[in-house]
């Protein structure tokens, strides 16, 4: 039997997920079963078993992906020197996230993760890993903003992160719900509450 090429590997590996994402995103992670994925797939059942030994491997596949590309997102917003310039350019690398059409799907499974997060303790690990990693980001972004003066030091810079990211879960969930959202207004609102926290002269 010949081999597979890694490249072939990794062709069928994401062809797999691709038929997780789309099933998740229009019936949620507990109304789908793995025959369904295989069926979508297009692959054997032991095509599909030789890459995910379940449906929970499958959605921790798909969470480290989405991780992957939020570390891009948040790598590149931090390369300012300014703790406060670096803010601003991780709302706007979000924001544009947010007008995708490409990442709908993304971000209905994203909501349908934080569903599943209640019932599956595998799952809830997953979403609070990603919460984790821009909350850490966002909280030292806030602290080097007080050691710089820019930022009021009496502020909490985990209940900032916190804040700002409860902001955009918000803005995902109106999105998947299909809401109109002017996300340039909204962006715009949140760089206000961003400027309601700098530190005022005395402080």
């Amino acid at each position: 039997m010949p081999k597979i090429s890694a490249a072939r590997k990794d062709e069928r590996r994401r062809q797999i997920l691709n038929a997780a994402l789309a099933l998740f995103a229009r019936d949620g992670f507990h109304q789908v079963g793995m025959a369904e994925i295989v069926s979508a797939s297009g692959l054997s059942r032991g095509a599909v078993y030789l890459y995910f030994s379940g449906k929970d491997e499958l959605i921790e596949a798909l969470a480290d992906d989405r991780h992957a590309a939020e570390a891009l997102l948040n790598a590149e917003a931090v390369r300012q020197a300014d703790p406060l310039a670096a803010l601003h350019a991780l709302i706007a690398a979000y924001a544009e996230a947010l007008v995708d059409p490409q990442a709908e799907t993304r971000r209905r499974v994203s909501v349908h993760g934080w569903a599943e997060a209640l019932r599956n303790e595998r799952v809830r690990a997953r979403v609070i890993e990603g919460v984790d990693l821009p909350r850490r980001l966002i909280a030292g972004l806030v602290a080097r903003g007080q050691a710089t003066g820019q930022l009021a030091g009496d502020l909490d810079p985990d209940a900032a992160a916190r804040t700002l990211i409860a902001t955009f879960q918000g803005f995902v969930l109106q999105a998947s719900w299909g809401e109109p959202i002017d996300v340039a207004a909204c962006m715009a609102a949140v760089k206000r509450m961003i400027r309601g926290l700098a530190a005022r002269d005395g402080d």
